[in-house]
């Protein structure tokens, strides 16, 4: 009997045994497909849409380098095969950067308007002269807009000057009454009264519309005199003064003394 039991008890042992042991290889079959599915499944569909989404990164050894910083939404951002490379100005331009208002158009300061070529027929040259005016007369030829300033032998320099408006050109024969260096402007009453805009006084300098030199005409406010705007040379553009280039006036002025004849036409 108790042989019995026990080879009974023995079998049931067996037998419970192998039901433990078939559910244990069970586990190790199934236990780590499950653990892979659950912690290995991402990383890996990770990579594969990482090539498949950016395969303009060439896949392989490239897309392992750049393609490894998840993007939102668990999208990979492609990385640029090249460091970006600092501003213009941190690397020594020879061109310094502008900011956009200093930015200049072809249409914009007063430099621009000095590129305008001027006729090389209003710039000084010694000429032909057949008047009967004495060497250290000045002759203003308004319409053709030159000065002459009469040499003797039957010459003359030739200066281009710009001149009055319609309506401001007048003609006589005057004296130059005084000479100044980088004049003052005062703009008389009548200009003021048409230009309300224009300043009440003006110190000489560079920005002063009577230019580096003034030779003022008898009593009248007319002047023969400098001009910031050179590109204005051969124009009806005054209102009644003879204007010249800055250069021109210096030369002319350094020629003629207080108390010679003008002669406009």
């Amino acid at each position: 009997m108790f042989k019995t039991t026990f080879f009974a008890l023995a079998a049931l042992s067996y037998v419970g045994g192998l039901h433990q042991a078939h559910s244990m290889e069970a586990a190790d079959i199934a236990g780590p497909g499950v653990i892979f599915a659950d912690r290995s499944a991402p990383a890996v569909v990770s990579v594969r849409t990482a090539s498949a989404q950016h395969s303009n990164m060439g896949g392989g050894f490239i897309e392992f380098l750049f393609g490894d910083r998840p993007a939102q939404g668990g999208r990979y951002q492609q990385q640029p095969a090249y460091q970006q490379q600092p501003p213009m100005q941190q690397r020594g331009s020879l061109s310094p950067a502008m900011a956009p208002q200093e930015i200049i158009s072809p249409l914009q300061d007063a430099s621009d308007s000095e590129r305008r070529a001027i006729n090389p027929r209003y710039e000084k040259q010694l000429v032909e002269y057949r008047g009967d005016e004495s060497p250290g007369t000045i002759v203003i030829d308004t319409p053709n807009k030159f000065l002459f300033l009469v040499q003797g032998e039957g010459k003359a320099l030739r200066y281009g000057i710009g001149v009055g408006r319609p309506g401001f050109t007048w003609s006589g024969v005057k004296q130059i009454s005084a000479k100044k260096e980088w004049p003052d402007w005062t703009p008389p009453p009548q200009m003021l009264a048409r230009r309300p805009d224009l300043p009440r006084h003006m110190e000489g300098g560079p920005e002063n519309p009577l230019g580096a030199r003034a030779m003022y005409l008898g009593s009248t406010l007319y002047r023969i005199h400098g001009s910031n705007e050179p590109w204005t040379i051969g124009t009806n553009v005054s209102s009644g003064c003879i204007r010249m280039r800055n250069e021109d006036v210096i030369d002319l002025y350094g020629r003629v003394s207080v108390g010679a004849k003008v002669v406009v036409i």
